[in-house]
This record gives C-alpha cells, structure tokens and sequence, in this order.
C-alpha cells in the first residue's frame, strides 16, 4: 500500500450519493473486507457511524485499526464491501505519521484552517470594490449584487470571521504552545511540535467526523486534558485509536474491537466494555457447555435406542431435536500475548542519582536550574511536564550525554538500561527482525533469540519481516527486546509506551512493576503510571519539582494548585509583596468576588448575544421553509442550497450556545463555592 496516504493531513468532503436509512446515520460500513496476499485482516465487518458518536477502535497492532481509517476517509479501498456517506460529508483525518510543511509562522499555518474565510472577505471586498465603481443605482442586475454582498456579509458574520484569531489562539495555547511561539517559524519545531500544530488545524476546521490515529502521542499531560475537554464539548462524531485507556476513556462512549478479522461493538466507553466483554464470554462459554451436554445426553439416548422398536418415535423425535437445534459457538478470542520479564538486577548503592544545584542551558536559554533532588534504589518515579521543559535533557545529563552545571553523582555499580522515544525510528529498517537482534545480541544468549522473539509476537516467519513492514507497535517491541539482552538495575524509558496496544502496555507495567530495580519513567500516559511510580518529578518554568504520591495525586494537587494561582491573581495589582502586614481576607474576598461577577456579566452577555443571533437565523429559515412550501419555491436550486446553508449555520451556532452555557454555569458555581466558603 502506498505510504504516501499517511503523508499529510486529510480533509476530505465526500461525494457519495446519499443514502436512505436513519437520518442519525453518517456513515455505514457495510460487508467491509480487507485481504492481504491471501490473508484476512478484515472480515466481511458491517455497523454505522450515528451522529455525535464518540467511537474508540481497539484491538492489538496490527489489527486493522489503522487500516480501517484510512478505508473511512477514502484514501484506501477495500477488497470488497463498501462505505456510504451522506452527500458532502467532511471527514478530518489525521494519521501517525505526515509530512510536514515549514514555510509558515505556527499562526500562519494554524490560519490556513479558515481559508473559507480568507475567501469570503476577498469576495467580499471586489463586490463592495464594484459597488462603489457603479452607477446603475436602478438596475436589477445593481440590486442582485447588493443581496449578494448582503449574502456573504452575513455568512462571514456567521462563520466567526471577528473571532477566528481567538479561536486559533484559544486551541494553540490548548495544545501547548506559548504566546510568543506564534510568529516562531513552524521549521523551528520538532516533529512532535509540528504534528500539534496539524492536530490544531484539523480540530479548527470543525469536520463532520474527526478520524484520529494516536492523537495524544505528542501531547503532554496537560494538552490531553485540554484535548479531552474539546472533543467532549466541540466536537462531532469522533472516531479514534489511542493506546491511553485514561484518554479514550474519557473521551468515547462506544467501544468497537477489531480482532481476528471480526468487530466487537459495545455501547460503553473502554473499561465498561472491558467488563462487559469478559462476563459476555463467560457467559457464552456456560451456555455452550450446557449445550454440548445436552447434545451429548441426546446423542446417547439416540444411539442406545436406535433399534429398539417401541422407542422409534422417541429417537426420531431427538434426531429432529438436534436437526432443528441452534448450535451455540463461542467468540474466537485472540490468545497471542507478550510475556515480558526483566532479567534480575545487579545490586546497585544505595542512591542511583543525586542531583544538586543541577542546571542546563543552552547560550542564553536556561531549560532548567537548582535542580536537589535525590532517587533511593528500587524507587520507581515519573518525569512529567510540558514538552521542552527539559524532561529528556535531565535524561541525557543522567546519562552522561551533555554537559551541565552543578552537581550529579551516579552510584556505585549502577548499570543504565535507556529506552529512548525516538529508539523505534533508529532501527535499521533494511534488516530482519532476527538480524536485528543477532546484531547485539553476545554470548549463550545468541542461542535464545528464536525463543525471546516468539514472547515478544516475532515467532515463526514474523521473525523473518523487514523492520520497513512493521507497525510503530511492532518496532517499539523489537525496540525493547533490545533492553533485555543484559541485566541492568537502573531503567531509564522516555515515552516507552508511543505504538503499544492496551494489552501489551498491561504485560509491560506488570513486568516494571515486579522490576526489582530503580526506574525513571518519562511519560504522558497517565493510567500506565498510576500504580507504577510513588514519586513525580515536575518540570516547568526553569523548575524541576517533586511531588510525592502517585500520578492522580500529583494531578489532583494540580488542580488545587491553579485554583490558589486564580486567586492570586485576582488580588489587587498594587498590594506591597514585602509588607509585614498581610492583606486582609475581606479585602481579597471582595476583589475576588467583583472579578467573579464581571466575568458573570460577560458570559451572561456572550449568551444573550447568541440566542439573538439563533432567533434571528431561525426567522430566516422560517421564512425560506416557507417559500420552499410553495411549487417555485420547490424549483429555487439557490434557495434550497440557502436553505441548507443556513441550517449548518445554525447548528454551529447551538453548539457555540451550549458551550457557552456551560460555561456561565461553571462561573455560577464557582461563584456559590466561594461565597458559601
């Protein structure tokens, strides 16, 4: 198959002829299959996609998650089956892996999602241009021209063309970005950074249904939350693959697995389904044995008095029975697994790192500094923070890479194991799975290579594949094969679990877990490190600070932390900081509560705005729905098209409403919670 499908970002408007069937049905995938050289990946798969659905496709690598969006968008055929769609239907693809343009600024690029508008006031302005050149004030041809620009006039007010910039800002602030990044030119970013800048783009442009390939693997923690609230609230129908159980979670309401070919669809998010699908097949499996007995105690019966002639009646009706009987089979169940275990460790001293006064800086930009912190051995701990707050550049001072300044001592007898984000893309793609590891591998352990690939999923001729051919999964379990051929007793794994399906992430937090070394785990992915580390490293604003506890811990702590900065930022702007005297708590309170009720004010006014603005385009429907009741109107292709128009307009418009309103009564709460307190 061509790579050049997962090249770019895709938004597409199909074309498809509209279909009859519920009108809640977006798109139907119907007899769906998928054949590789005579082997199956997807199997005569039949469901629909409904309107707001919030899909998650699970299943292992290489299952056809991937695979099954691409069919979704039309950017790669099926061997048989097909995928219907309502006519001009915009879907928004975003895959792994594009390629990325680096000729703009990031606001430059991010705008390009608005080009309609773009195109709207350059209309705009060579009509209004003909305007004030004419002089034929009568003439009809003068009076069309001014219900044209009345025309785009109001569909650039509806289009939020006032407030397009905000909204850019608004999703690029989301994801990660710093004010002063805007007029940063994109080609100053990494590749993680530039796929954000993608995501943006898609996400601004509002499509029918969001087609998302591994979304959060380039986002911090915080941008995921911000991401989840998005699609939460904004979005339309969402259908996505992610590996982040916590993400997914939160995010879908309808859970579909691709395994072995076939398709397991549940109307719950992940974990619901999880439960849900394990008590389906336990109670299959009772079903199917009570069955068999059945049939076997009529099978006895049968043979027994086949030939006893005062039974006759009686077999013959058991050989009805079981002619007639629905046979009961049980879900083929995918029983491949990765059964991983890190070999014992070396006893190390008793601190693995110990850091004082640490500092890095790169010219005038300081990544951080007075780092103090120390890790006891078999401490397991988690780096977290936004990307190039200076994560993995502790990592590599840890690993003697860079330079730095202040202090750093590696104990006694620690042996490093360092799993690096990138470390599936340092492959040598033109070798074989086993020649990639023969390569490395030294001593009695070169006569267990078979045995070790066949636990990580390589056995058999998957052992004989190029590196080219596999999936980003399966690169990043050759990838840690790679970590397991000498014992070590200090693991170091930046972003470990980019690629993993849930089930081999399972397999390797239990194998971490029962690690009886020290580890330091860099990752966004919070429900792999709940449970797995007692202590957080936070990085951000030049600062690496430690939080003991768990992940949720540290979130939760998080979250009380930005409610305190809130407050303090609604104290007055001229209160002494060094005063010996502190402010009083009325004084603070009353500030406080006027800020609260200017924002109130603001947000009761943004909604009154819109329900205007819904009155007044519900008016206009009216009154066109109107017309369209009678024969000429019926024949007004333009005004149908109108009609149509103005619809979509007004949907936007509703879901601008209701977020607004959520947020008036988010600020409502807000305001009681303090007030009572």
């Amino acid at each position: 198959m061509p790579l050049a499908f997962e090249e770019k970002l895709y938004l597409c408007r199909r074309k498809n002829a509209s279909r009859g069937g519920n009108e809640n049905d977006m798109i139907s995938i119907e007899g769906l299959t998928v054949e590789f050289g005579g082997f199956t990946l997807l199997d005569n798969i039949t469901y629909v996609i409904n309107k707001k659905d919030r899909i998650a496709l699970v299943g292992k690598n290489g299952a056809g998650k991937s695979t099954m969006l691409k069919i979704i968008a039309g950017l790669q055929q099926p061997s048989s089956g097909s995928v219907n769609l309502p006519k001009d239907l915009t879907i928004g693809y975003l895959p792994q892996q594009m390629q990325l343009s680096d000729t703009r600024t990031v606001m430059d690029e991010a705008a390009t999602a608005f080009a309609h508008i773009h195109e709207l006031q350059a209309r705009l302005e060579r009509m209004n241009a003909e305007l004030a050149a004419r002089t034929d004030y009568e003439s009809d041809s003068y009076s069309e021209l001014i219900e044209r620009v009345a025309q785009t006039t109001e569909q650039l007010s509806l289009s939020g063309s006032e407030n397009y910039k905000a909204e850019i800002e608004k999703t690029l602030l989301g994801l990660g970005f710093l004010r002063t990044d805007f007029d940063r030119p994109t080609a100053e970013f990494s590749g993680g950074w530039r796929m954000r800048i993608e995501l943006a783009k898609l996400l601004l442009q509002r499509p029918d249904v969001l087609l998302l390939d591994e979304p959060t693997n380039h986002l911090d923690i915080e941008s995921i939350q911000w991401l989840e609230s998005f699609l939460a609230a904004r979005a339309n129908a969402v259908v996505l693959v992610s590996h982040d159980r916590a993400f997914i979670d939160n995010v879908t309401t309808r859970t579909i697995e691709i395994s072995l070919g076939h398709i397991y669809d549940y109307r719950v998010n992940y974990s619901k389904y999880v439960q849900l699908r394990a008590e389906r097949l336990e109670q299959q499996q009772r079903a199917f044995e009570n069955q068999q007995k059945q049939i076997q105690d009529t099978e006895a019966f049968i043979e027994r008095f086949r030939y006893k002639a005062t039974k006759s009646v009686q077999v013959q009706s058991r050989i009805k029975q079981l002619e007639k009987l629905e046979r009961i089979e049980v879900d083929e169940v995918d029983t491949s697994y990765l059964h991983l275990r890190f070999p014992p460790a070396p006893r190390s001293g008793d601190y693995p790192v110990i850091a004082e006064n640490l500092g890095k800086r790169y010219g005038d930009h300081t990544v951080f500094a007075h780092a103090d912190f120390t890790i006891k051995r078999g401490e397991k701990v988690a780096f977290v923070g936004k990307n190039g707050e200076g994560k993995t550049t502790l990592v590599k001072c840890i690993m003697g890479e860079i330079p730095y300044d202040g202090t750093l001592k590696i104990g006694h007898n620690v042996k490093i194991g360092y799993f690096a984000q990138n470390q599936a893309q340092l492959l040598d793609e033109s070798m074989t799975v086993f020649d990639t590891i023969d390569r490395v591998a030294v001593g009695d352990i070169r006569t267990k290579i078979r045995d070790i690939l066949g636990a990580f999923m390589f056995g058999g001729e998957a052992s004989d594949k190029k590196v080219r051919v596999l999936s980003g999964g399966e690169k990043t379990r050759l990838a840690m094969i790679r970590l397991l051929l000498e014992p070590v007793n200090f693991l170091i794994l930046d972003e470990p679990t980019n690629h993993l399906d849930m089930r081999t992430k399972d397999v390797l937090k239990q194998a971490l877990r029962e690690f009886d070394g020290t580890m330091i785990v860099v990752s966004h992915d919070r429900e792999f490190l709940d449970g797995l580390v007692s202590k957080v490293y936070e990085f951000g604003g030049q600062r690496v600070r430690e939080h003991l506890g768990g992940i949720y811990d540290f979130l939760s702590r998080k979250k009380i932390d930005s409610l305190r900065e809130l407050e303090l930022k609604n104290k007055p702007a001229a209160e002494p900081k060094t005063t010996a005297t502190p402010t009083p708590e009325s004084k603070v309170s009353f500030e406080a509560r006027k800020e609260w009720q200017r924002r109130l004010r603001r947000q009761e006014r943004a909604v009154a705005d819109t329900e205007q603005r819904i009155a007044r385009l519900e008016n206009e429907i009216s009154e066109i729905e109107s017309r369209l009741a009678t024969p000429e109107g019926m024949a007004d292709i333009d005004l149908c098209m109108r009609h149509g128009g103005l619809k979509k307009d007004l949907d936007v418009l509703m879901d601008l409403w209701a977020e607004q309103t959520a947020l008036l009564e988010e600020i409502k709460q807000q305001e009681n919670k303090n007030v009572s307190s």
